[in-house]
């Protein structure tokens, strides 16, 4: 039965993989494995496990009681992405994202290069990696009408972004999972990972700098439109705000972090609603005189909550169900050993914890080729480190930037890939030598960061 579920994880995991060539959303191939896996699982009665992270070993657990503890992890992942999600499309309601554009005066590409790269090195650690890419490309359209020149700044920004996000926990889904599941804190994440962060954005920035391509000045236009909302500035700090009160929140009440996004949720809905003169509540629609059309289109909220990404929370909940029915089976956690014992063991033994850093970076090159998401999933039920291990932090940042060495690497390429028609392999010719001298270089600087704290 065990091989029956591996090719069920493998064929599903090639279809995910293989979306674009199939045409089929990836959604689809996540819930019908997840559902297939679990079936298999409960139809012949094989044993589930948990796994002790303390004792490193595996308890047999009951079907029902398994498959809720991984509903109710994955669920606090879905309304808190949800949450973010939804003030982030709030703020577009208002025009908000309007102001950053405003910020931008100059002219030469030099300085613009940098501008772009430090607006989606700091937007993403705030907005997610996808958000701040979508925002800095549509802004990037309105300023740049070379194609060729905004090509190279599009792969620059999808670098910066997730760079950015590596080292917030709200700044990418992958270290999301990481926060929520315990595996790491706000505070030691920023402290291992910003730096390396840092040169994983600055190292391919300050090369391309000198390329051919960003000498000179751009041409064109850069007067202002008028903003869609006079409040809208004030919505894009709002928005902003809220969503880094979050980890706040929850280093205050040591209460999940959706808690505290639902409450950011509610306050930036709040004022969206009296902003716009809205009689919209968000638990129903009070529909008066007027149509439940006209009555939706005034409301900000239930505006943004048509426009959240729903087929993305249903592929996260099916991807990493799919991995919770492998981690129940035991099978990560022996995969974890062997990889371990075949791997050159040049990690540390930090805490209780010895995992290769040839494992980790592995891990990152591989989330370039297939999705970070379930490789983070997997790697969250094969290693049993306690809570702020290094690995952790090593894994955050290997999966949040290794994505970057192809256009189908991330979320953020494969939005850009959509938003500028990039093609495959010029980005593979132009930008994948890039990201990975800033994904090694950045490797490098965390490996030397950590042992300079752990010699300390």
């Amino acid at each position: 039965m065990e091989t029956i579920i591996i090719i069920l994880f493998v064929l599903g995991y090639l279809a995910i993989t293989l979306e674009h060539n199939l045409k089929i959303d990836k959604l689809i191939p996540a819930l019908s494995m997840m559902a297939l896996l679990w079936a298999v699982i409960a139809l012949n009665h094989m044993s589930v496990f948990e796994v002790n992270t303390e004792l490193r070993e595996l308890e047999p657990t009951h079907l029902d009681e398994i498959l809720l503890h991984h509903l109710g992890k994955t669920a606090e992942i879905l309304v808190f992405l949800i949450g973010a999600m939804t003030i982030v499309e709030i703020i577009d309601y208002f025009d908000g994202f309007a102001t950053i554009k405003g910020y931008i005066k100059t002219r030469n590409k030099r300085t613009l290069l940098w501008i772009f790269s430090i607006l989606g090195f700091v937007l993403s650690a705030i907005i997610d990696n996808l958000t701040a890419t979508i925002v800095l490309i549509t802004i990037l359209q309105k300023v740049l009408s070379d194609r060729e020149l905004r090509l190279w700044f599009a792969g620059m920004i999808i670098i910066a972004a997730n760079a950015g996000g590596a080292w917030s926990p709200i700044g990418d889904v992958t270290t999301t999972m990481l926060w929520i599941g315990n595996k790491v804190t706000t505070a030691q994440l920023v402290e291992h990972v910003f730096v390396p962060s840092i040169f994983c954005m600055a190292l391919p920035t300050f090369i391309a700098s000198r390329l051919p391509i960003f000498k000179g000045s751009i041409e064109g236009d850069f007067s202002s439109e008028a903003p869609a909302s006079k409040y809208g500035s004030r919505m894009l700090y709002l928005g902003l705000g809220s969503i880094v009160f979050v980890p706040i929140f929850k280093t205050i009440t040591h209460l999940p972090p959706y808690v505290g996004m639902m409450l950011s949720l509610a306050l930036v809905a709040t004022f969206a609603e009296i902003y716009s003169r809205s009689k919209f509540s968000l638990s129903e629609v009070h529909i008066d005189d007027e149509s439940a059309d006209t009555q939706g289109h005034h409301s900000p909220v239930h505006h943004s909550l048509s426009r959240i990404e729903l087929p993305s929370i249903l592929f996260f909940l099916g991807i990493l169900m799919a991995v919770a029915a492998l981690e129940s089976l035991g099978m990560l956690f022996h995969f974890a050993e062997g990889l371990e014992n075949m791997m050159p063991m040049l990690g540390t033994e930090s805490m209780g914890e010895k995992v290769s850093d040839l494992v980790v970076l592995f891990l990152g090159v591989g989330s370039a080729v297939i999705d970070n998401v379930p490789l983070v999933a997997a790697s969250m039920g094969m290693f049993s480190a306690g809570i702020d291990d290094p690995v952790w932090h090593f894994i955050a940042y290997s999966a949040g930037t290794g994505g970057s060495m192809l256009i189908i690497g991330s979320a953020a390429g494969v939005v850009a890939m959509g938003m500028e028609k990039i093609d495959f392999f010029w980005y593979l010719k132009k930008i994948s030598w890039l990201a990975f001298a800033g994904f090694m270089g950045g490797g490098i600087a965390f490996i030397m960061i950590r042992n300079f704290i752990l010699n300390a």
